[in-house]
């Protein structure tokens, strides 16, 4: 059962039941792979940002603002802007919120 199990079905079994498990089956794995795309293709972007980009994007992935992420790299604060508008051009995110959910899929690789 622990090794991916996904539904049981009692004896006499409904031939809709089956459907509804095998459709319900099919679903998952969709997602699945849909979700695999997306870490790939955020993975492959991460790879393309310099060193300092990576420092920056790591930073506001932690939810630093940019006059944190300044002094602990021991930049200017409009440096980190610009090296954020890089990383996030880089990494197609429009928005702090997307840019998180691309770590977060990075991270769980």
């Amino acid at each position: 059962m622990k090794a991916g199990v996904v539904d049981f079905i009692e004896k006499p079994f409904d031939p809709n039941r089956i459907l509804e498990a095998v459709r319900g089956c099919l679903s998952a794995l969709e997602r699945q792979e849909v979700e695999s795309e997306a870490r790939e293709e955020a993975t492959s972007r991460l790879a393309s940002l310099t060193p300092r980009e990576r420092q920056v994007f790591e930073a506001l992935i932690d939810g630093k603002s940019n006059k944190e992420i300044a002094i602990s790299l021991s930049i200017s604060p409009r440096t980190v802007e610009i090296f954020r508008a890089k990383v996030m051009q880089k990494m197609q995110a429009t928005s702090l919120s997307m840019l998180v959910r691309m770590g977060l899929r990075c991270a769980e690789v």
